[in-house]
């Protein structure tokens, strides 16, 4: 139960209270979310809610916020405003750590940004388009088309490259989405702009909650109450997929299903659309910390399209579910159609997308003759700044104590074969105390790169991979023994984070791999790795198996780079040195190649 010292905001006591008292316990949504399935009702949880608790610190970072449990509960009730008011309280007390949110932050960062973001509004504009963040970069194309044929109806229409901060929104970062959406709003509206037209149904959703004195509608409603494009009709037969940010809209769901009619598409609709529509698995940023969840959303969309080709309105959706299943978004439908329905459209994948959202913006700024226009500098509550200048700052220094050591003579005491003549002089000990440093360095969470390094410079690129590769081994099973048998109730209170939970399920389902995965796939802290799998049921033997040759493209890749390294300080540009370049590279580009090919 929740302390009675701890008072939590007004808005969660509210929701707490209500869910409390109305929720009948009924299971109907339970029988349709994972999350629920695994924490009980809305009651149970509302009831047994403590702030001050690990577990429920984290626990509505699971949810996805897509509201199904509201659109089936019988008493009316919304659990998922409960859970986004938990959200908002975790970061609100500062107890929540964001770090697996990095990749969604950081391209809702890029969408508001100085680079990004373009306003153009022409003499008289009061309506602009609002594509969102995803569509510029997956579909420029169509971007251009859609405004070009919204033209023809909106003489002065205007346009708007930003972001609803909709990402901050949900993971409860309520200040500075606040402050994003205010300053966005307030400029557009002492600009005369009264309308805004979105392509994105959580910028619908966004705009639509909190816009206040903008009028907004979908770029579909408009294209069903006045012209389609002209584009060749096609015949086939489709499933549509209403995103959940707009499942209480009927109206949007209706002018979809009459656009892909007008196209003579055959509508089949699946068990759950519409007021009921199920997640694409995208929502509330699920994905970050528990993919399984996510997972699962989609392969229940791919059972109930059973084989049908899915359209959809969100391209965030349409990415999501055509990762398992053929889907479309509805624009390629509209200006490709014969293509769409072949599967032949080219949807751009990162990086290309943010090349794409750059060009689009100077296209745009060519395009339009704009009375008034901006690139956003407003940065609002997020503070965090200076990552590039940091990373910058740390290659200076690097090259500035290369040229000190050049300069100041220092280069005759950086001889590598006198420092490898010296460690041969110690003869078995070098070694020995070399890989007994590098076995200590998981056990005290010391980095072990810089080891490596060493051991390149100091053994060169044979014998410094040999004592590299036993040092890193033997130091992760010595972690991963302590974390099995003597401190495992503290790394279970370091490792309360979803995100480390997941590893024991993908240790569940897949054993040693999950070992080889995450050394290949660098998804955890190396040390803490070490220690969390002492807590999971993988065998010892194949952890340590697993972990060698998983680690050894690594290693040597760093040892090739590093043996000549000294050489290279010294200005002789060495063989070694530029295929450990390229080593280091290859094995940089495995995470990524991964990502593309989910």
């Amino acid at each position: 139960m929740m302390p009675t010292k701890y008072v939590v905001r007004e808005a969660l006591g509210q929701e707490l209270a209500n869910q409390s008292e109305k929720c009948i316990q009924c299971k109907l949504c339970r029988q349709e979310c994972a999350f629920l399935r695994k924490y009980g009702s809305p009651k149970q949880i509302a009831d047994a809610y403590d702030p001050t608790s690990r577990k429920d610190q984290v626990m509505p970072f699971e949810c996805s916020l897509c509201r199904l449990c509201a659109a089936v509960c019988p008493v009316k009730i919304d659990p998922a405003a409960m859970f986004l008011e938990m959200r908002r309280e975790a970061v609100a007390r500062g107890v929540q750590d964001l770090s697996d949110y990095g990749r969604i932050l950081n391209y809702e960062k890029r969408g508001t940004s100085t680079r990004y973001s373009y306003y153009a509004l022409p003499e008289n504009c009061d309506t602009v388009l609002f594509p969102g963040c995803t569509l510029p970069g997956t579909r420029p194309g169509k971007v251009k088309a859609l405004y070009e044929h919204l033209n023809n109806s909106i003489p002065n229409l205007g346009i708007v490259l930003d972001c609803c901060t909709k990402p901050s929104h949900d993971l409860g970062r309520e200040k500075h989405f606040q402050a994003m959406f205010s300053e966005m709003q307030e400029y557009l509206r002492q600009h005369g702009v009264k309308n805004v037209l979105v392509a994105c149904p959580n910028c619908y959703r966004v705009f639509k909650q909190y816009g206040e004195a903008l009028q907004v509608k979908t770029v579909y409603e408009h294209l069903a109450e006045t012209s389609l494009p002209l584009t060749t009709d096609i015949s086939a037969t489709v499933t549509v997929h209403d995103p959940c940010a707009t499942r209480n809209e009927g109206q949007i769901h209706t002018a979809i299903r009459q656009i892909a009619r007008s196209k003579s598409l055959n509508i089949e609709e699946m068990k759950h659309h519409g007021a009921k529509t199920i997640c694409c698995g995208e929502g509330g940023s699920v994905g970050c910390i528990r993919p399984d969840f996510a997972k699962g959303w989609g392969v229940r969309r791919k059972e109930e399209a059973a084989g049908v080709r899915i359209l959809t309105y969100c391209a965030g959706c349409a990415h999501f579910l055509g990762s398992v299943t053929p889907t479309s978004h509805i624009l390629d439908v509209l200006f490709e159609p014969e293509a769409t329905l072949a599967g032949q459209v080219k949807i751009a994948k990162a990086p290309w997308t943010y090349l794409n959202r750059l060009l689009l913006k100077k296209h745009f700024k060519k395009k339009i003759p704009a009375a008034t226009h901006r690139e956003r500098t407003f940065v609002g509550e997020d503070t965090a700044k200076g990552g590039m200048l940091k990373r910058i700052a740390l290659l200076a220094l690097l090259v500035a104590a290369i040229v000190a050591v050049r300069m100041s003579g220092l280069t005759q005491y950086l001889e590598q074969e006198k420092l490898r003549a010296i460690m041969e002089g110690y003869g078995a000990l070098a070694p020995m105390i070399f890989m007994l440093t590098y076995a200590a360095a998981p056990a005290f969470f010391l980095p072990g790169l810089p080891i490596t390094i060493v051991g390149g410079i100091l053994f060169g690129p044979f014998w410094g991979v040999v004592y590299s590769i036993t040092g890193a081994t033997v130091g992760a099973s010595i972690a991963f023994l302590i974390s099995r048998y003597i401190g495992r109730g503290w790394i279970e209170g370091k490792l309360w984070n979803p995100k480390w939970r997941q590893l024991d399920i993908m240790v569940e389902q897949h054993g040693w791999k999950a070992v080889a995965f995450t050394r290949l796939i660098p998804l955890f802290p190396f040390n803490l790795l070490n220690y969390a799998f002492g807590l999971t049921r993988v065998k010892f033997v194949h952890y340590v198996v697993a972990s060698f040759i998983c680690m050894l493209p690594a290693c040597i890749a760093f040892i090739v780079f590093s043996s000549s390294l000294l050489e290279v300080i010294k200005g002789n540009l060495t063989a070694e040195f530029i295929v450990g370049l390229l080593l280091i590279a290859g094995v940089s580009a495995i995470p990524f190649f991964y990502k593309q090919k989910q």
